[in-house]
C-alpha cells in the first residue's frame, strides 16, 4: 500500500473545493483510514454497502493509481453523487443510469430498457447522467446526447402521452479546451466520476490531471463514509 500522507498535503492546496476539509488532523485521520482499507488482505472483504450495492477491497484496490475503475466503484460513486442531490433542498435534481444501462439501450432500445426507469419519472430531473464504457475506456454522457433523444422522446410518451416538449430541456455544450483532459490511460474512470461530481453541484470543471492521485484516496474514503466531501 502507497500511503498518501507524502503528497496529499501540497495537492489538497490546489483543489478546486474541499474548504472544509484542510485541516492537518483531519486529513491525517482520512488518509490512515484509506490505508487501512487498502491494507485489507481478503479482497473479498465487505467494506462498505449502500444502494444494493456492495464494494469490497478488490473493488476498492481499483482506485489505487494505475488501476482502472470497475463498474461497482463507479455505480456506487454516482449513487452518493444521487444521494446529495436529493438532500439538498435547492440544488439541481440528480438521476443517474448504473454502467449497464447503456450496453441494454444500444442493443434493445427503448423496449430493452423500460423497466429500469418504471419507478422513476426521469423528467422531473434537472441531469441525467449516463456513465458509459466504451472498450476499454470510461466516459460519461449528461442529459441529452443524440443516442438518448430516441429512448427519452418513447420514454415521454408511454409514460405522459404526449410527446416530449424537447424545447424545454436545456442542453449546453463545452467546447474541448474547457474539459479537463485525461493525460494518461487509467485515470478515465476517475475522470467520468468527477465531472459528474461538479456537473451535479452546477459547478465548472476546474480540475486537472495533477488532482487524479488525491481524487482517487479521496474517492475511498467518501465509499467508504458514504458520503461526498
Amino acid at each position: 500500500v502507497v500511503p498518501f500522507a507524502s503528497f496529499y498535503k501540497p495537492l489538497f492546496s490546489l483543489l478546486p473545493h474541499r474548504e472544509t476539509f484542510t485541516q492537518d488532523g483531519h486529513r491525517m485521520e482520512m488518509a490512515v483510514e484509506v490505508s487501512r482499507a487498502l491494507s485489507q488482505r481478503d479482497p473479498n472483504l465487505v467494506l462498505s454497502s449502500a444502494f444494493k450495492l456492495c464494494i469490497t477491497q478488490r473493488d476498492l484496490a481499483s482506485l489505487q493509481e494505475g488501476s482502472w475503475l470497475n463498474d461497482e466503484v463507479i455505480n456506487f460513486y454516482l449513487s452518493l453523487v444521487m444521494t446529495r442531490s436529493s438532500s439538498v433542498g435547492q440544488g439541481l435534481k440528480v438521476y443517474s443510469f448504473s454502467t449497464f444501462f447503456f450496453p441494454k439501450l444500444h442493443g434493445g432500445g427503448h423496449a430493452a430498457v423500460k423497466r429500469w426507469t418504471k419507478a422513476v419519472d426521469l423528467f422531473q430531473y434537472d441531469i441525467i447522467l449516463v456513465p458509459l464504457h466504451l472498450g476499454v475506456h470510461w466516459s460519461l454522457a449528461v442529459n441529452l446526447p443524440r443516442f438518448m433523444g430516441l429512448y427519452l422522446r418513447e420514454e415521454h410518451k408511454a409514460r405522459k402521452h404526449q410527446d416530449l416538449d424537447e424545447c424545454k430541456w436545456t442542453v449546453g455544450s463545452l467546447r474541448a479546451s474547457e474539459i479537463p483532459q485525461q493525460k494518461n490511460g487509467s485515470d478515465c474512470g476517475v475522470f467520468a466520476c468527477k465531472y459528474a461530481d461538479y456537473i451535479a453541484q452546477g459547478r465548472p470543471l476546474t480540475f486537472r490531471q495533477c488532482h487524479m492521485p488525491l481524487f482517487r484516496k479521496l474517492m475511498i474514503w467518501e465509499i467508504l463514509n458514504q458520503r461526498l466531501l
